[in-house]
């Protein structure tokens, strides 16, 4: 009986023990709440560190681009200058929420869901140049969000649905301060339907109260029945095409506007433009079917103050003149990879300190003469993957840069015709004087055609400046006649 009773007693124990394990584990849970705590913590550690933080020019650098974030984080380095926030989900922009960053010169937050920046917002950052908020959601804000950014001189808001109604007009007439000329630069009305398009700084700030008051003021007509407008025509243009970047250098961003590229894909949108126009945002008209198209055209109201433009991976054919002419301090211009087949004369107008020209992967033949002659401290120029033709109208670009000792080239190769394919283009036009195999065959000898006469020196000085490379493959240079003269006495 006592052995049955112990067996029973065993039994008894272990059926307890997996009981006890589930408790454990709830108390382990239990507790756990700040387990998880403290691993949301440390997400929220390793979400800081994926910041990227560097020192460029001795300024240091915070960048969160790209990184989901909705707020501002509070273990940050207070130190930073420069941060950047663009292409995240902050929405608001509260009171005091940048305020422990005194030091910043420039706060890049584009390309987020900003709907509401409070008054407060900038706080602190009484040391602010560069405030970029372009491409947001922001339909109105006050003069009082600018106030305590004293030294603010570079303010990006363009592309976002402004309602220019009186909320705004504190706002507007700050940016319309002469002194204020970098302050909103390209900034539109979203609505109402009559100043729809216009530009907050070339605005009739009295039309600003003016067109509420006729709305209401109109009988059997509210603001939900305002006459429609006639269709505008929408055309691209670099604020809604385009990104800028202010830091480190100011950067356009115009590469792969095709319709191919995923950005387009996920920007085209169909609307009807005889819609009420005060649903049309910026970034509904950035997502039209016009602009989901290829970029064919070097876009309109180019910024004035971009260093570096980037116009690669598009579908341009052709540079006309004077379109460059107000970015007077480009440095490096990039048009790689499009399809560019003719550039005019005058077409790098206003270019005067450009460095750096990329025109590699295009379909260009010849420069036209004339048309590297505003490019005067061209320092680097890139060439290849274009199919050169090697004839008569490829000196030009020899001869500019024979006097242009100091421009780095490269990709000058000969496509066509097939005899000098794959020559360096400066080998063809040293021996563009050479004699053709027919008349090599000949000696030499004048035929009575006007042959040219010369002394077998010349051909040897030009087999010299070939080099051993093509030196066996190439002709003898024609032997030219001395020119004669006729002196006329004039009595």
């Amino acid at each position: 009986m006592r052995l049955l009773t112990t067996l029973v007693l065993l039994l008894l124990l272990r059926s307890a023990e997996p009981r006890r394990g589930p408790r454990s584990g709830a108390a382990e849970r239990g507790a756990g709440g700040r387990v998880r705590g403290r691993g949301r913590a440390g997400v929220m550690r390793r979400q800081t560190q994926e910041c990227k933080e560097y020192i460029e020019a001795g300024e240091k650098y915070l960048d969160c681009q790209d990184r989901q974030l909705t707020n501002v984080m509070q273990d940050w380095p207070k130190d930073i200058q420069h941060l950047l926030l663009a292409r995240n989900k902050i929405q608001v922009l509260r009171d005091n929420m940048f305020s422990q960053f005194t030091q910043l010169k420039s706060l890049d937050l584009q390309q987020n869901d900003i709907s509401m920046v409070e008054d407060g917002a900038f706080s602190g950052l009484s040391q602010l140049t560069t405030l970029l908020l372009q491409h947001n959601g922001l339909k109105t804000a006050s003069e009082e969000v600018l106030l305590p950014l004293p030294r603010l001189t570079y303010l990006r808001i363009y592309d976002n649905p402004w309602r220019c109604h009186c909320s705004l007009d504190s706002l507007v007439r700050t940016l319309q301060v002469p002194s204020n000329r970098n302050l909103g630069n390209y900034a539109k009305c979203a609505e109402p339907p009559s100043l729809w398009g216009q530009k907050l700084k070339k605005l009739n700030v009295e039309s600003l109260c003016a067109d509420d008051n006729q709305v209401d003021r109109r009988p059997g007509v509210g603001e939900d029945r305002q006459p429609r407008p006639p269709p505008i025509k929408v055309k691209p243009d670099a604020t809604s095409m385009c990104h800028t970047y202010m830091h480190p250098k100011p950067l356009l961003d115009c590469s792969n506007k095709g319709a191919g590229s995923e950005e387009a894909q996920m920007l085209k949108v169909t609307f009807d433009l005889q819609e009420y126009p005060s649903m049309i945002t910026g970034n509904d008209i950035c997502g039209s079917e016009e602009h989901a198209q290829n970029l064919n055209n070097i876009p309109s109201d180019l910024p004035s103050d971009i260093v570096k433009m980037d116009l690669s991976s598009n579908s341009i054919k052709h540079l006309r003149p004077k379109q460059f002419l107000l970015s007077k301090d480009l440095k490096l211009l990039n048009l790689s990879s499009n399809s560019l087949q003719r550039i005019d004369i005058g077409a790098f107008v206003g270019l005067l300190y450009l460095r750096e020209l990329d025109l590699s992967n295009n379909s260009l033949h010849y420069f036209q003469y004339g048309v590297l002659e505003d490019l005067y401290f061209l320092r680097k120029l890139k060439l290849e993957n274009n199919p050169w033709i090697c004839d008569y109208n490829i000196h030009y670009l020899i001869y500019w840069l024979k006097h242009h000792p100091g421009v780095f080239y490269t990709g000058l190769t000969c496509s066509e015709p097939q005899e000098f394919r794959g020559w360096r283009v400066e080998d063809y036009v040293k021996t563009y004087n050479g004699e053709c195999p027919m008349d090599k065959q000949t000696g030499g000898m004048d035929t009575g055609q006007g042959g040219q006469g010369g002394t077998e020196n010349e051909a040897q000085e030009v087999v010299g400046e070939m080099g051993d490379g093509h030196g066996e493959l190439l002709p003898r240079p024609l032997k030219q006649k001395p020119k004669k003269f006729e002196i006329i006495r004039l009595s």
